[in-house]
């Protein structure tokens, strides 16, 4: 069980390590606002998959921004390596969290779905006088 918490806690190191690092270190415009939303360590620490949002998140900007990053995976593991004291620097992969826009797109269904809801309630509370 120890084993898990040692994980997390270096998934939580690297998730502080490489926001500093990308709002640093990377000036690349094409990558705009990244914001590291989480890290997924291996259980041997060797790989680490981050999730990374953008503030523009249409698809061209999100694609365009994530292949800067991993081709950039390399420097920042670099960069890694020498802010974290870990036998072990993972190997870093950038993925799109997809979570954030997804659940705005989920609040904004269910608030035109309310008041959808609320229109059709007051036309029949209307049509009932």
């Amino acid at each position: 069980m120890a084993d898990y918490k040692r994980v997390d806690r270096f998934s939580q190191q690297l998730q502080r390590e490489i926001a500093v690092i990308l709002q640093r270190e990377i000036k690349d415009p094409r990558v705009v606002m990244p914001t590291v939303s989480g890290v997924d360590v291996s259980r041997d620490l060797s790989y680490a998959k981050v999730f990374i949002t953008f503030l523009n998140d249409d698809e061209e900007s999100v694609t365009e921004g994530l292949s800067v990053l991993n081709d950039a995976a390399g420097y920042i593991r670099s960069l890694l390596g020498k802010r974290i004291s870990s036998r072990v620097t993972p190997n870093v992969k950038f993925v799109y969290d997809s979570s954030t826009s997804e659940g705005m797109r989920m609040a904004s269904l269910v608030k035109s779905a309310l008041a959808d809801d609320e229109k059709k309630k007051s036309k029949s509370d209307k049509q009932d006088d």
